[in-house]
């Protein structure tokens, strides 16, 4: 009987603190997220990235939660004498703080781009807790004495609900899309003119070769013309141009040449810091489009509604504080003024971050039309980027990257040298284990490998302005050679042959050309990076001219291997039998390093010396036939030949890796892309829009006119 007893009181406690502290915890949540959201766009770390997902899932869970527990003590009667012990009329006013958690911070409402695609489902649950929301407002009348702030709070929860819909609804594909064709426009009248032309040339009224009418192009936007340094307000604006013009590459959109024009002839005059900074500020425009409220935020209603929400829940609180709340437990009271508090301080931080958002600067720069607005513009704007600036005592360095300017690395020596203790191989490989059925299924639920693959291999390195001066310097080169539709094709389809055959060394490279040229693009891409590794680790007298290109080279050489074993949808257009090929090679490199090293040797330096020591006078697949895919040995042939070259080699190198990523960054499917920008982003989507600017895309293809949309 006492442990029943126990039982009972416990369970009654549970009843009383369940729904106080699902709508505590539902507050909370909301603060982390509104603070901590905006890092996953600066930030990369897995656990960052997973810390986030769990807490955006867990929001709505939670909030969801606690309305069923209010509906259900609503339903039971009277909720004073009942185990939750709460107020019916507290309840009705804490029902609208759950729509306004439900609304969800500004800084994310999408935590995938699929979740825009859900923006039905989201309709949907905005209908319902609506609907359960009046049914418990209704429930608790006609006495409800708190029934004026609950109405205000419930039309200010309301906007802000709506408007996070509202953002799924503009983000998600066919919407997107939709809102970004132009105007249908039949042109000048073809008919019309042929015929008044035939006729004027009848009558002799105008000459046989007078040209007929053309249409005409005003650029939009006055270029800047030199290569003056950006400073960032210049950035902002020209980022903000620019994301406006090429939103369609989101959603597949075609572009014109005078576009190209526009864009190649800013690009080309920029200094290469210069370049990626602004592509940095215009991809971070495209993260707000796609995963958080700005677009509908930054706009003449969307300030309106902003307004309304805040003055709602301010209304809402000064008459909570000025009612008589006898009657009313006082923690429930306090706990209502922690959430009054919180939803005033959530909307205090959300004004905050818009009125220093990139958006605001860019519009009021745009918009500025006299004399005296551009004066108090200007002064806010220098203001605001003051505040901003890596070197303000205000500002953390986290808030001011707008990527997280790494480059990830995947050696293939590395890896192999430091493999796992065998068995840890047993334990994630499935083709090597021998437990019992049941042990087998569980395992092969957990992604062991990968898990423990990324603990040995996962390094990281700095993107440096040294490295994308050599992917600018390379890029502008080509561009320079693209002068037509067929030109672009051609550089677009080039990934190592064209830096061969028109590189600027005087050495002849069409030894080189097979492992480029008779090689899809996988295969290519392991036979230069072991070729590099293996000429990185066993060249000692590599001078201070070409030093640079060696490093960049060894960066963009494992960086491309991450992007393909890591990052395999990001590749699958291009990769093909990638993986197949890479397991293989590795299989090959542990089968020779277990014969020829000793554990006391394995050193990058001498395992690769030792590769090179193989003869290979005769090629691996007139020896081993084509039933394994591996390109090991056939690597050390590539190696071997770039050793001819001596420290040219590394000129040549550098420039065949910046072709391989340019291929893949440009063959990359454009969802991508934008789907890495809500994980800290990728060098390879900066090279991605870099090549667009500088017209290396397919998708212009347009004589005349545009499809993107005016600037605002």
């Amino acid at each position: 009987m006492g442990n029943t007893k126990i039982l009972v009181e416990v369970q009654k406690l549970w009843m009383k603190i369940n729904i106080r502290g699902a709508i505590l915890t539902s507050l909370s949540l909301q603060l982390f997220l509104i603070v901590f959201a905006p890092i996953r766009k600066r930030r990369s770390s897995w656990w960052i990235l997973t810390v986030l997902w769990s807490s955006y899932l867990v929001a709505d869970w939670v909030a969801v939660y606690a309305f069923g527990l209010i509906s259900k003590a609503q339903i039971n009667g009277d909720t004073s004498d009942s185990e939750v012990d709460v107020s019916g009329d507290l309840l009705a006013f804490w029902a609208p703080f759950l729509l306004l958690h439900l609304g969800g911070p500004d800084t994310i409402t999408a935590i995938a781009l699929e979740d825009n695609e859900l923006w039905g489902r989201h309709l949907l649950s905005l209908l319902l807790h609506l609907a359960i929301a009046c049914l418990v407002i209704y429930q608790s009348l006609p006495t409800n004495k708190l029934i004026v702030p609950t109405i205000l709070m419930f039309i200010g929860a309301s906007h802000k609900y709506i408007g996070r819909t509202r953002s799924l609804y503009l983000a998600s594909f066919r919407i997107l899309r939709g809102s970004l064709l132009p105007s249908a426009d039949p042109g000048p009248n073809y008919a019309k003119i042929m015929k008044e032309y035939t006729a004027q040339e009848e009558a002799n009224i105008q000459p046989l070769n007078a040209p007929l009418p053309t249409a005409e192009h005003h650029s939009p936007h006055v270029r800047t013309e030199g290569e003056k340094i950006l400073d960032d307000r210049t950035v902002i604006k020209e980022a903000y141009f620019y994301f406006k013009m090429f939103q369609g590459l989101l959603v597949d959109l075609i572009f014109s040449f005078h576009v190209r024009n526009d864009s190649m002839q800013f690009f080309s005059s920029r200094t290469a810091k210069d370049a990626f900074r602004v592509i940095e500020a215009e991809l971070n425009f495209f993260y707000d489009l796609l995963y958080t409220k700005a677009t509908v935020v930054h706009c003449l209603s969307g300030y309106i509604f902003r307004a309304i929400t805040f003055g709602c829940i301010v209304a809402a609180f000064a008459c909570f504080y000025v009612l008589n709340k006898h009657g009313f437990h006082e923690y429930d009271v306090q706990i209502t003024y922690t959430l009054l508090l919180g939803a005033i301080g959530v909307e205090c931080v959300i004004h905050g971050l818009i009125i220093c958002s990139d958006w605001t600067i860019a519009k009021i720069g745009t918009s500025e039309k006299h004399r005296s607005s551009l004066f108090q513009g200007s002064i806010f704007i220098e203001f605001i980027l003051k505040f901003k600036s890596e070197s303000s005592p205000f500002a953390l360095h986290i808030l001011s990257d707008r990527w997280s300017k790494s480059v990830f690395q995947y050696n293939l020596i590395d890896s192999r040298l430091k493999r796992w203790p065998k068995w840890i191989e047993k334990l994630t490989d499935a083709r090597l284990r021998k437990w019992p059925k049941g042990i087998e299924e569980l395992l092969s639920l957990i992604p062991l490998g990968e898990f423990f693959d990324d603990l040995k291999s996962g390094q990281v390195k700095k993107y440096s302005e040294e490295l994308g001066e050599l992917i600018f310097d390379e890029l502008k080169r080509k561009a320079s050679f693209a002068g037509d539709l067929q030109g672009i094709e051609e550089i677009c389809a080039a990934r190592g042959k064209w830096a061969l055959e028109k590189t600027k060394t005087r050495q002849d490279c069409k030894d080189l050309l097979p492992a480029v040229r008779d090689v899809d693009y996988g295969e290519s891409l392991l036979l230069w990076h072991i070729a590099t590794e293996l000429c990185y680790n066993t060249d000692t007298h590599t001078d201070g001219s070409t030093k640079h290109h060696q490093e960049t080279s060894k960066v963009l050489s494992d960086y491309m291997l991450y992007l393909m074993i890591k990052q395999p949808g990001m590749m699958s257009t291009v990769a093909g039998i990638g993986q197949i090929r890479f397991q293989d090679t590795c299989s090959e490199t542990d089968r020779f390093f277990d014969e020829n090293l000793r554990n006391e040797n394995k050193s990058n330096k001498y395992a690769c010396e030792s590769l090179l020591d193989v003869p290979t006078e005769v090629k691996p697949a007139a020896v081993k036939g084509d039933k394994s895919k591996s390109v090991l040995f056939d690597a050390c042939i590539l190696a071997k030949e770039l050793g001819k070259f001596g420290e040219t080699k590394w000129v040549i190198v550098s420039e065949v890796w910046v072709e391989l990523l340019a291929y893949a960054a440009i063959h990359c499917r454009p969802n991508m892309h934008a789907q890495q920008l809500s994980k800290g982003g990728e060098l390879i989507t900066l090279v991605w829009l870099l090549m667009v600017h500088l017209g290396l895309s397919e998708q212009f293809q347009i004589g005349g006119g545009t499809t993107h949309t005016s600037v605002d």
